[in-house]
């Protein structure tokens, strides 16, 4: 397949929503990462981002919209609680499980009769939609369980050949999936996937957030999950990676025991000069700056001549449960004191 690659222009977005409408692929920019974009009611144009992904068909996906004319079609059921919510949020990277239109076929969701559904802020992807006319189910542009794309480049190393367009629009603004959220009745909210809109936030408007086990755990096997990005390995470098945690001169010290030609660090910015060879993944003290660098810096690793990946792990508030939750997944779950390492 020819992979063209588009601008951002009002002509060229209309000619990549034509190609949405006639059941093409299409990859474009969010604020959070680039996604692989599909009519979300046509099941054949949702079952080929499954097979050019290599996605497993128990992972949903996130149908994007533009209005809120396009969410009353594809849902059942808005919460009164959910309107209020999303009125503070939308757009923006927030993403809420609600219960699944007629219109939306089950492979979108996985067989769950529910739907995940976002209105994105980005100025691209809110056009693009339009001129779709259509909501767009839109995992991240990448093959399944690398590091999701940020920018053009990234969405070429994984697709060119495979899909119809993709936009390029930059990097990202945020670089980390959207948050994304299960109503539980009331102001309640569970917590599936953290992003850019952060439990603080969420609690400063008057919800109650429960944060689900599986975000820094790994689900239970044969589990069904509600959200994507829950699965066991994903974001992951080819090279395996162990996160150290503890005190950063501990971490440090531990890891430099261990550095030898084919082993790298990703580190924050401030103890790079501790490492011979390491790879920064923004400031210790900047989450914003963390998140805009991770999936970048995982893809870099490919390119080195590494065997062995040890990764600093960030502070574990706001943003930093994202991170922190991405991380433990391109790890495969493997965490170790830096006493022990």
């Amino acid at each position: 397949m020819n992979t063209k690659i588009y601008a951002d222009s009002p002509a060229e977005l209309a000619e990549c929503g034509a190609l949405l409408r006639k059941g093409e692929l299409v990859c474009f920019p969010t604020e959070t990462v680039y996604g692989l974009g599909a009519n979300a009611l046509d099941p054949e144009a949702v079952a080929k981002i499954f097979r050019v992904k290599n996605r497993p068909a128990n992972n949903p996906l996130i149908a994007h919209i533009c209005d809120h004319g396009m969410l009353e079609q594809i849902v059942a059921e808005i919460p009164e609680e959910i309107r209020e919510l999303t009125a503070q949020f939308w757009p923006g990277p927030l993403t809420v499980v609600l219960p699944r239109g007629e219109k939306i076929p089950p492979i979108v969701s996985a067989g769950l009769d529910t739907v995940a559904v976002r209105w994105p802020e980005h100025p691209v992807a809110q056009a693009l939609i339009r001129e779709a006319g259509v909501p767009v189910v839109a995992p991240s542009a990448n093959l399944s369980g690398r590091p999701s794309p940020t920018c053009l480049a990234h969405c070429k190393d994984d697709l060119t050949g495979k899909v119809s367009a993709i936009i390029d629009g930059g990097s990202c603004a945020i670089g980390l999936e959207s948050t994304v959220i299960l109503p539980m009745g009331g102001k309640k909210l569970k917590l599936l996937r953290p992003g850019g809109i952060t439990p603080e936030m969420l609690e400063a408007v008057g919800y109650e957030v429960e944060i689900d086990p599986a975000v820094l755990a790994p689900v239970q096997e044969g589990q069904k999950v509600s959200s994507p990005g829950m699965l066991h390995k994903h974001y992951a470098p080819k090279a395996p990676m162990t996160i150290v945690t503890g005190e950063p001169d501990s971490v440090c010290a531990a890891i430099q025991q261990k550095q030898a030609e084919d082993v790298w660090v990703l580190a924050f910015d401030e103890y790079l000069p501790r490492f011979a060879q390491a790879v920064s993944f923004g400031s210790e003290t900047d989450a914003a700056s963390q998140s805009r660098a991770l999936f970048d810096a995982l893809r870099r690793f490919d390119t080195l001549p590494c065997k062995q990946i040890y990764a600093m792990y960030p502070a574990g508030d706001g943003v930093g449960l994202a991170i922190r939750n991405r991380l433990l997944r391109a790890a495969s779950f493997q965490i170790i004191p830096a006493e022990r390492l």
